[in-house]
């Protein structure tokens, strides 16, 4: 079946949960003692299929990148998730009702709210919607059951235009719109407080005392920075690279829901690029410089609007939409691992983010986002961070997270130096002398400047240094910074970040519904169009009959399959071969070897393909050749096989 023909085809999300759900892909964790929200465990094929998207992802960037792979620990002490920022900023909105202390997000119930009262409208002009039975069963748990009720034109307007923009408001400003548009408890109608930050990191203590603060990390990229040194060096000091790590992350959602979409306990892929601030162009940019994908800019959704730039990603370098080569570079090098995996290339898109939505340090940042029937969601994010990250874990250490290079030519350079009068600092500020002393020597140029404009106006400057618990005073007597030039044979800098951030499971779900769709001549025999490469198993071995006769055969080309390390299972029961099939088209498993009478009588076996249901015929080792140039190479279906006989088989009733 077609891309488009599977898209064409009504989309049942209870089927495809219950499929996921009974052939074990995933299952709430704890469920026998009643679940805990926000957290599952993976079956046999789940954990298959998370492993070879790994996989693919390893061989994808790491290997093709030349990057370092790091593991660091989960645990994390609050220092420095403090000097990122986390600890204070690291925060969603939340709601509380104030008659039954039900927590709701903030965004999300904006969303759910406005969205039920459009599609009452839609309704109520006699419109289609969209939403099929088994989204209406479960969107009732939340929101109540949609009026028919026909909105002003303007009234529909507004809330299109707060739609597109529900990722860029503030608190305060969710909090207007909740007063404004009268939303409240989406099931009793009850009214909130306003919202508030809720901190999404889980506090433990590390060590018995319980002295020693920490969180489960949010990310992995901190053991990344901090590791910066390390990784330079192994790199034998060259610029550009680039670290990666995979691993578990932990958010406390607020309100988890969607299934693997927002969960506490997730897996992570990220892609730290460390790169020159002066020169962010990328060696193998013209490999992809050509490549056409669908953008969402922030310009777009200022406007309120949700429509689609087509344009290549070498066009939105050059006109600046993209902020820079190498940006540019990562965004198409995740659509190509989307694609590669089993993603819709039709339900892709990359939204930029708003101003209010970035950190005040990043240049600009870019989400993957894939369609499904809970709308858009974000999956993939890449960001230019600038050099905020090394910049503050220096500063709070006084380690060096910075590249020195040789220069061609010798350069002059003016830039402002502190001089400290260290005979006067042991009487004045005694034991505190030496922290204040490295303080001041820790500081950036630019930090320089300010503190030389406030001792020039007021003759003294009021600083709080880490560790010394009152305010330090200090005046020209003690301290003088002025403008000095110098000549330069090294140059010294902090590299910029690029950083693209996966969320497995979500791209998991999300490839899902991309994948699901039902036979067109049997709604009830359902498949995961799997692509080979990630598919939980490759082959399945079948028997036509439960015949002794095939016995030994089975034991020998499941020898032979084990030899070439592909992942097969055997289906000897004596269900029909149709049945047989079924159940592992709905596993995502590619193919299916069948032996037959006449593999006693020739040796030859049939090789049946999922989507088509076509089939071939041809010795063991040949069908294996092509299972293998198929999954493995990337060959296509028509390719792979073309040395195959084609055979016609029995209806697989």
């Amino acid at each position: 079946m077609t891309s488009q023909e599977t898209t064409a085809t009504t989309f049942s999300r209870e089927k495809l949960e219950s499929v996921l759900k009974r052939r074990f892909f995933f299952a709430p964790a704890f469920e026998i003692y009643g679940g805990v929200s926000g957290l599952y465990d993976y079956g046999p094929p789940g954990c298959a299929l998370q492993a070879n998207i790994v996989d693919v992802w390893r061989k994808h960037f790491i290997l093709e990148e030349d990057m370092l792979e790091v593991d660091c620990t989960m645990l994390t002490p609050l220092e420095v998730l403090k000097t990122s920022g986390h600890v204070d900023k690291f925060s969603d909105w939340m709601c509380r009702d104030l008659k039954t202390g039900e927590i709701f997000r903030a965004d999300h119930l904006i969303e759910e709210v406005l969205e039920a009262r459009l599609k009452g409208d839609q309704e109520a002009r006699g419109q289609v919607v969209s939403e099929g039975k088994s989204d209406d069963k479960k969107r009732k748990k939340k929101v109540k059951e949609i009026k028919a009720i026909k909105l002003d034109d303007d009234v529909k307007e507004e809330y299109d235009q707060i739609l597109a923009k529900i990722d860029g408001y503030s608190g305060e400003e969710m909090g207007e719109l909740i007063v404004k548009h009268k939303i409240g408890n989406p099931v009793t109608g009850d009214p909130l407080e306003p919202p508030i930050e809720f901190n999404l990191m889980f506090e433990t203590a590390i060590g018995p005392s319980g002295n020693l603060k920490g969180f489960l990390r949010p990310e992995t990229a901190q053991g990344q920075f901090l590791n910066f040194s390390k990784l330079y060096d192994f790199n034998n000091e060259k610029m550009p690279f680039a670290s990666a790590s995979i691993g578990k992350s932990f958010r406390n959602e607020i309100s988890p829901r969607a299934g693997l979409l927002r969960v506490r306990e997730f897996l992570m892929a990220e892609i730290e690029h460390f790169v020159d601030p002066e020169d962010k162009s990328h060696s193998k940019f013209d490999l992809v410089k050509d490549i056409k994908l669908n953008f969402l800019s922030k310009s777009t959704q200022i406007e309120g609007k949700t429509e689609c730039t087509v344009k290549s990603i070498g066009e939105a370098v050059a006109d600046k939409m993209v902020d820079n080569e190498t940006l540019g570079y990562f965004i198409a090098r995740i659509y190509l691992f989307l694609i590669t995996i089993g993603v819709d290339p039709s339900r892709l898109r990359f939204r930029q983010h708003m101003d209010n939505e970035m950190a005040h340090y990043a240049q600009d940042c870019w989400d993957a986002e894939l369609h499904t029937s809970y709308g858009w969601i974000e999956c993939v994010g890449c960001a230019d961070r600038s050099a905020y990250d090394l910049s503050v874990h220096a500063a709070r250490t006084n380690e060096k997270l910075c590249v020195r290079e040789k220069l061609p030519e010798p350069i002059t350079v003016e830039r402002l130096e502190i001089d400290i009068e260290k005979k006067k600092f042991g009487p004045k500020f005694r034991k505190n002398a030496g922290a204040v002393e490295k303080w001041l020597l820790a500081r950036t140029e630019c930090e320089l400047e300010t503190l030389q404009k406030d001792l020039s106006t007021d003759g003294k400057i009021l600083v709080e240094i880490p560790g010394v618990e009152e305010k330090i005073e200090l005046d020209d007597t003690l301290i003088h910074i002025e403008k000095r030039t110098r000549t330069e044979h090294i140059r010294e800098y902090t590299p910029n970040v690029i950083e693209p951030s996966f969320g497995i499971g979500r791209i998991i779900y999300s490839i899902f519904e991309h994948a699901f769709y039902p036979r067109p001549d049997d709604a009830d025999r359902c498949v995961l169009k799997l692509p080979p490469i990630v598919a939980p198993t490759k082959v399945l071995l079948v028997p036509l009959q439960t015949n002794a006769e095939f016995k030994p055969i089975v034991k020998e080309i499941s020898q032979v399959l084990r030899k070439e390390k592909i992942p097969f299972k055997v289906d000897d029961s004596g269900a029909s071969i149709g049945k047989r099939y079924a159940r592992n088209d709905e596993l995502g498993t590619p193919f299916g070897i069948t032996i037959d009478f006449d593999t006693i009588a020739d040796g030859t076996v049939t090789l049946r393909e999922r989507d088509s249901t076509t089939q071939v015929r041809g010795s063991v080792s040949d069908i294996v050749k092509a299972i293998k140039a198929i999954t493995y190479d990337g060959l296509s279906w028509e390719t792979g096989t073309k040395d195959l006989k084609p055979f016609e088989g029995k209806s697989e009733e």
